[in-house]
C-alpha cells in the first residue's frame, strides 16, 4: 500500500485546546536526591529526564522554529507556537534541577555534554545548500520530533497516574514537576504528530525516524541511569540493572517494559494518532491544582 492510499489519521477534536506556557518555579531545598524513599535505583532511572531534557527540548524549539515559515495552516501555526513556549518551559524547569544535584555531591556534567553533542551536532543544523536537500533534514528532524513525543506523551500519561509515587512517600516537589511537565505532554501530544503530517506524512519516514528515535532514547536512557547510580556518593561501587527496572515496573514506580512495548505498534499504525491516547481533561486538572501551575498563573498578567 503506498502512502496515498493510506488512510489519513483522525483526530479526536474534543482533545484539542489552547496552549500556553507556564512561567513555573520550584524550590529544591528539602528535595533530596533518592527522592523516591528506599530506592535510589527508581529515583535515578526518573532523574535521567533532567540530564536528556534540557538539550533535547531546546533542540525540539530550535527546529520548529525553522518549520514555522513552511506552516500553513494558522490553527496548527497557533498549536506550533504554544508548544515551542511550553517546551521551552520544560527544558528551563529541568535544567534548574542540575545545581541541587551539584550540591548534593552528584555532578551531571560528564553525562550531559554528551547529550549536547547528540542534539546540538549530530542532529543539529548541517551545512547544506538552500532548496530541496535543507528541507529534506527539516523534515527528518520534524518526524524524528514526532517519534519523540509519541514517548513523552506516554511517559506524561503514566505519571499523572503513577499513584505508586504517592503512596511511596515520593518527594511532594519533585512530584510536582514531573506531573506538571507530564500535564502539559499530553496537553500538546499531537501537535508534533500534526506538524509532521502536514509538512510531509510520509509512512515510511514516520517508520525509519521512529526507529532511529526508539533507540537512540532507550540507549541514553540506561546509560543515564548507569551514570547516576555510578556516580552517587552515598552508593559506592553502585551498578544499574535491568532487574532494578523490572522491579520499579511491577512496583508501579517507574513505567512497565510492557507498557512501553504495547506504545509501539500505537504509533506505528497507519491510523495512529494521539489524541487517541490519553486525557486532555485529566491533564487540565491536575494543571488546575498544580502547585507550581497554579502559582504560575497567579503571578500571570491577568492571574488570579
Amino acid at each position: 500500500m503506498s502512502n496515498k492510499s493510506a488512510p489519513r489519521p483522525q483526530p479526536v477534536a474534543s482533545e484539542r485546546i489552547p496552549l500556553k506556557a507556564r512561567n513555573v518555579a520550584f524550590d529544591w531545598a528539602d528535595t533530596p536526591l533518592h527522592w523516591i524513599p528506599g530506592d535510589p535505583a527508581s529515583a535515578h532511572t526518573i532523574n535521567v529526564l533532567h540530564l536528556l531534557l534540557p538539550a533535547g527540548e531546546r533542540w525540539f524549539v530550535h527546529v520548529y522554529k525553522q518549520a514555522l515559515p513552511l506552516i500553513r495552516d494558522p490553527r496548527l501555526r497557533e498549536d506550533v507556537i504554544g508548544f515551542i513556549g511550553q517546551e521551552a518551559m520544560h527544558s528551563q524547569a529541568h535544567d534548574d534541577v542540575l545545581p541541587h544535584l551539584r550540591a548534593l555531591g552528584l555532578d551531571p556534567e560528564p553525562y550531559t555534554a554528551q547529550v549536547d553533542w547528540l542534539f546540538e551536532k549530530l542532529l543539529g543544523d548541517r551545512t547544506l545548500p538552500p532548496g530541496r536537500a535543507r528541507v529534506w533534514w527539516l523534515k527528518e528532524r520534524v518526524a524524528m520530533i514526532a517519534a519523540i513525543e509519541h514517548y513523552t506523551a506516554f511517559l506524561g500519561d503514566w505519571v499523572l497516574n503513577a499513584d505508586a509515587l504517592d503512596a511511596r512517600g515520593a518527594d511532594p516537589v519533585m512530584l510536582d514537576l514531573l506531573r506538571w511537565h507530564g500535564a502539559e505532554e499530553v496537553e500538546h501530544r499531537s501537535v508534533a504528530f500534526d506538524l509532521f503530517q502536514h509538512l510531509d506524512g510520509d509512512y515510511r519516514r514516520r517508520v525509519r525516524t521512529w526507529a532511529t528515535a526508539f533507540a537512540a532514547l532507550v540507549f541514553l536512557w540506561q546509560r543515564g541511569t548507569r551514570f547516576f547510580v555510578a556516580n552517587d556518593p552515598s552508593l559506592p561501587g553502585g551498578r544499574a540493572s535491568a532487574r532494578d527496572f523490572l522491579r520499579g515496573g511491577r512496583q508501579g514506580v517507574l513505567p512497565t517494559p510492557g507498557g512501553m512495548l504495547r506504545s509501539i505498534p500505537q504509533y506505528l499504525s497507519r491510523t495512529y494518532h494521539p489524541s487517541k491516547y490519553g486525557s486532555t481533561e485529566q491533564a487540565a486538572a491536575y494543571l488546575a491544582h498544580s502547585p507550581a501551575a497554579t502559582a504560575a498563573d497567579a503571578t500571570a498578567p491577568g492571574g488570579s
